[in-house]
């Protein structure tokens, strides 16, 4: 029974009134109809992943067992008829190889000949195993009588004649027995065997529906690289003419396939693209084909190789190329030395994990790449090379100037450090004095060896970003003649090496501002690290490299940092490809020191600038005039050596064009003379004269 509970409320009022409230408890809650509680727990369990994976473990060996006859029917069709050389005929024509098609042709006939062959054994081998029989069931026979008669000579029991052959017949009978009992279990047996063994066929080829394989499996982590594979990735990249080429093949496209073989810590692979296929089509489907391949975008490499129509697949296995390389041999070992002119620098290893070492012989320098991404590193790991061959002299310009070349004090004859303007102004200033030095070695007997000058700038985009003018109105950055920086690289670029002054630059980010065209192009070894478009990596490798299928824009910024695509003749690059992709050991600042103490104790000590001396101020036109002296005329090249001469340091790295601006602003302009070019003793003294006269007037003024 339910019980009311009853409240007593007192009313404030002077009143006394009592009133009674009556509440009733609240009805108890319906039980759940039994239908629905079984309901819901057996929904419970159909939905459980243990229900699920049970359910799709029984569906996945059954059906093993039907993919495994599919593959054995087909097997046995393959072996019985002559579609596999149909299949491989047809591949041949789709790949426009005629000559292979005929010689599968020959090798088909041949099939059908020995196969009516056989059959026409078939008719008369009745009669000739039933005469085969009798002949060897009569000399056995007699074979027996014989040794029967022989141990009853021997026993002189006459009964002996028969044993041989009573025996024989008592070892036939048990064997029938034998197979008699046998035979009822054996006939119970057989088809569980047999399914068995189309079951382990199907589990082998995982013949079963993708719902139904396990996870690790579905998800193709760690899958291995088979032709199948790779023919189905390429059949569902999005191409239609490849699509159609692969299912009008025979052979299901694996003839298109070169063989799959081991590259370091992965897989390569070459594919000939059937006719009407393009390699940029496959090329610009990089990360599909990855997809496809259940790999990352980053492990999965496309270069053009030599051979036409035909593209070079490099597969890395599952997450090993975010696993470190092992420690620079620089570090590892403490007596290497180097030899500029014949040696190659250990720079990491390639996608193969073979060796990846760098000539650097009259080889001029560009690294570049996005910020943090290791261009320091990996300019540095050269320098550090080079610098055990104590023969070789540096210039250093450090435009960031946080101590990343601290170490190589004592050991680089000038060595700048620092981001101002001041700074890029001094380091201009050590360019245009390699550039003396540079022509002091062209102006040298021919044959004459100079050691190796090494002019390094890191963060270069910062001088040819500077916005400062000198005295005379030029600026130190830029990408005009008039850019002192710019000019001071492009002299060295052309001519330095001749006489082993070499350029060597790392730069960030470039653009056509901060990386000029002519100073790009104008190094010999060329590598980048990861970039943000493919414009930029145009720019940083060149067109033909990034044709060939160099992508240092699809490198991972901040996970591939120390990864370059390099082009370069000094590198070994496989065969028919333009670039290489070299993963660079990572040499720490203490290990950098160590190196730099042995390549000063290979040295017997060099002073190190840190600031680039004013010289005294010159007056280029009076200076001209001096050089010319008495006669009426003087050659260009003349007087640019007499300048030299006369002042190393201020006219040392003068060019035509930097002698023809002074005479042009003074209005003593150059010119030719019996096909030469020449200056003119009288033009240049009234320019002096007059510019004298007009200072004096304006000074009085």
């Amino acid at each position: 029974m339910t019980e009311n509970v009853v409240h007593l409320h007192k009313n404030p009022d002077p009143a006394p009134v009592t009133t009674l409230t009556v509440v009733p408890e609240p009805a108890p809650a319906k039980p759940v109809p039994l239908w629905i509680r079984s309901g819901r727990a057996v929904r419970t369990a159909v939905t459980h992943d243990v229900t699920k994976a049970s359910a799709r473990a029984m569906a996945r060996h059954t059906l093993f067992v039907a993919g495994g006859a599919k593959i054995a029917a087909k097997r046995t069709w393959d072996g019985r008829t002559a579609s596999r050389y149909e299949r491989m005929i047809r591949a041949a024509e789709a790949a426009g190889n005629h000559e292979l098609a005929a010689e599968w042709e020959e090798r088909g006939q041949h099939f059908r000949r020995e196969r009516h062959q056989r059959r026409m054994d078939l008719i008369t081998s009745p009669i000739d195993a039933a005469k085969g029989v009798a002949v060897g069931a009569g000399m056995s026979v007699g074979s027996l009588i014989a040794l029967g008669v022989v141990m009853a000579v021997a026993t002189k029991d006459a009964s002996d004649v028969f044993t041989p052959l009573m025996a024989t017949v008592d070892f036939i009978n048990l064997l029938i027995t034998i197979v008699t009992v046998v035979w009822g279990p054996a006939v119970t047996l057989g088809p569980f065997l047999a399914l068995l063994a189309l079951w382990a066929v199907g589990k082998h080829q995982q013949a079963a529906p993708a719902w139904a394989l396990p996870d690790n499996v579905r998800n193709g982590e760690g899958e291995p690289i088979t032709p199948s594979i790779v023919v189905k990735a390429l059949r569902d990249l999005g191409v239609a003419p490849l699509r159609t080429a692969i299912k009008d093949m025979g052979d299901a496209g694996a003839g298109m396939l070169g063989p799959i073989r081991i590259a370091g810590c992965g897989v390569e692979v070459d594919v000939t693209l059937p006719s009407g296929v393009s390699t940029i089509e496959v090329q610009k489907r990089r990360r599909k084909l990855a997809e496809n391949l259940t790999r990352h975008e980053h492990e999965v490499f496309i270069t053009i190789p030599q051979a036409a129509r035909t593209v070079r697949l490099w597969v890395a296995d599952s997450g090993a190329l975010d696993e470190p390389i092992g420690p620079s041999p620089l570090v590892t070992d403490e007596t290497m030395t180097a030899d500029y002119a014949k040696g190659r620098a250990p720079w990491g290893q390639d996608l193969r994990g073979d060796a990846a070492a760098l000539s650097l012989y009259q080889r001029h320098l560009l690294i570049t790449g996005l910020s943090n991404q290791g261009k320091t590193v990996a300019l540095r790991s050269l320098a550090l090379w080079v610098a055990l061959d104590k023969s070789v002299q540096f210039l250093m310009g450090d435009l960031k100037g946080v101590g990343d070349w601290a170490m190589f004090d004592g050991l680089a004859k000038t060595l700048i450090q620092g981001p101002t303007d001041e700074h890029v102004i001094q380091v201009t200033e050590m360019v245009e004095g390699a550039v003396g030095e540079m022509n002091r070695r062209l102006m040298a007997p021919p044959g004459t060896q100079f050691p190796a000058l090494i002019v390094l700038v890191d963060e270069a985009q910062v001088a040819f970003m500077c916005p400062v003018k000198d005295d005379e109105g030029r600026f130190y950055g830029g990408s005009k003649a008039t850019s002192r920086y710019f000019m001071a690289v492009r002299k060295i670029h052309n001519q330095g090496r001749a006489v082993n002054v070499l350029m060597w630059q790392g730069t960030q980010d470039p653009t056509d501002q901060n990386l000029p065209k002519l100073v790009r192009e104008g190094a010999h070894t060329r590598a980048s690290l990861a970039l943000g478009t493919e414009s930029q990596a145009r720019m940083a490798l060149g067109d033909k490299a990034v044709d060939g299928g160099a992508t240092p824009n699809l490198l991972r910024p901040g996970l591939d940092q120390g990864t370059l695509v390099v082009a370069s003749s000094g590198i070994d690059i496989p065969k028919g490809q333009s670039s290489i992709t070299v993963r660079t050991h990572y040499v720490d600042d203490d290990a950098a020191e160590a190196i730099t103490d042995r390549a000063k104790a290979l040295r017997d000590g060099v002073t190190t600038l840190t600031v680039i001396e004013q010289g005294e101020e010159r007056d280029p036109l009076a200076d001209i005039v001096s050089v010319v002296g008495d006669a009426a005329r003087v050659r260009t090249k003349d007087v640019l050596k007499r300048l030299a001469a006369l002042n190393e340091k201020a006219y040392g790295g003068w060019s035509f064009l930097d002698l023809k601006r002074v005479l042009d602003d003074a209005g003593a302009e150059p010119y030719k003379s019996d096909g030469v070019m020449v200056v003119s003793r009288d033009r240049v003294t009234r320019a002096l004269a007059n510019r004298d006269t007009d200072g004096s007037a304006s000074a009085d003024g």
